[in-house]
């Protein structure tokens, strides 16, 4: 187990889905190890996530529908130029496990071929929407992460981030609080490291 974690604080991200736990425990543990490989340049969230690309309320009202939704807000952005690849990738993804993280978050991610750049989505839900969470409880924020097949560890390091971020109890609280996109991307400006 110590040489899978050397490889990860290297720079190997090819053991990212070797189990070291459960759920949201397995990733919160292999997201730390990666913020513990190089702090010092980490990325910003709002480096990948445009004012643009957020949006408060979401319209849809059901996981798939929501993940459409966010690809739509992508596409609208320029940010994919083929819409059916970039929402089947992310669909596919979520087929072979939940993206459900916990406390209320959900990170639909993946690696469309028309993707050109790391990027992200954001919404927020006006009431909670079931999304097979791995503590069981509805999301009312999806993230949206895509990427080119090429940049995995930019990948894997903005999954870290978001979900290092979701885990700080003022963020979560300036999260619910937030009624406009706005709200949304000022409360991500002021409590990203």
């Amino acid at each position: 187990m110590l040489d899978r974690i050397a490889e990860l604080r290297s720079g190997d991200y090819s053991t990212r889905r070797m189990r070291f736990g459960d759920g949201r425990r397995e990733w919160t543990f292999l997201f730390d190890l990666l913020l513990q490989r190089d702090e010092a340049t980490s990325m910003k969230i709002t480096e990948i996530l445009e004012r643009q690309c957020v949006r408060v309320p979401l319209k849809a009202t059901e996981k798939n529908a929501v993940i459409a939704e966010l690809v739509d807000v992508l596409c609208e952005a320029g940010h994919a130029a083929d819409r059916e690849d970039f929402l089947q990738t992310i669909l596919a993804r979520e087929q072979t496990r939940s993206t459900g993280i916990g406390l209320g978050l959900a990170v639909p991610h993946g690696k469309p071929a028309s993707c050109r750049n790391l990027v992200m989505a954001l919404g927020k839900a006006a009431e909670p929407i079931e999304f097979d969470s791995a503590d069981g409880r509805p999301v009312t924020v999806v993230a949206m992460l895509a990427s080119p097949a090429d940049q995995t560890g930019p990948h894997i390091q903005a999954l870290a981030h978001v979900s290092r971020l979701w885990q700080t109890n003022g963020f979560r609280v300036a999260m619910a609080q937030a009624t406009t996109a706005d709200e949304l991307f000022a409360a991500i400006e002021r409590y990203q490291s």
